[in-house]
């Protein structure tokens, strides 16, 4: 069994009704602030790298960022609306689509001849969710505020120590 498929396991395992209490009541909504924590360590965990060439940290961030991944997926597989398996499918979709020189016959050699690329394909896959783009700016003041609340829990928890 791929290791993948193990941690997918674990967090079922960890939802079942006789799993962890902690794990069973959590919501996408209630994993917002761990998600906006993870990353802010995921991005410590890059700076340790860049300074200290140990990627260590980097790659522990990286699975707690994962484990969350799985389990929103979960939690929507439980809800059933869509499962790891799709989130899976549509971003590798994305990444193929998005990158019609190295997956078609688009000629792109230079990163800005990408980037419009990838803008224009953007902006045609998201033809009809326009909204969304409102909704962004919303979305940033909700993280900032998430991360100024997981700083200061974790400023707290330093200070006990």
């Amino acid at each position: 069994m791929a290791e993948i498929d193990e941690l997918k396991e674990v967090i079922k395992r960890l939802r079942a009704e006789d799993g962890c209490p902690w794990d069973k009541e959590q919501t996408h909504a209630s994993l917002k602030g761990d998600i906006m924590e993870e990353a802010a360590e995921l991005i410590c965990g890059i700076n340790v790298y860049e300074e200290t060439k140990d990627p260590e940290s980097m790659m522990e961030e990286l699975g707690d960022l994962l484990m969350l991944i799985v389990m929103e997926s979960e939690i929507a597989s439980e809800e059933g609306y869509f499962d790891f398996e799709d989130v899976s499918k549509h971003v590798k979709d994305k990444m193929i689509h998005r990158h019609p020189h190295v997956f078609g016959d688009v000629k792109a050699d230079t990163v800005g001849e990408v980037l419009k690329n990838w803008e224009s394909i953007k902006k045609d896959e998201k033809s009809g969710k326009e909204w969304m783009d409102e909704k962004i700016p919303e979305a940033f003041d909700e993280s900032i505020e998430l991360l100024r609340k997981a700083k200061e829990k974790k400023l707290k928890k330093r200070n006990k120590v």
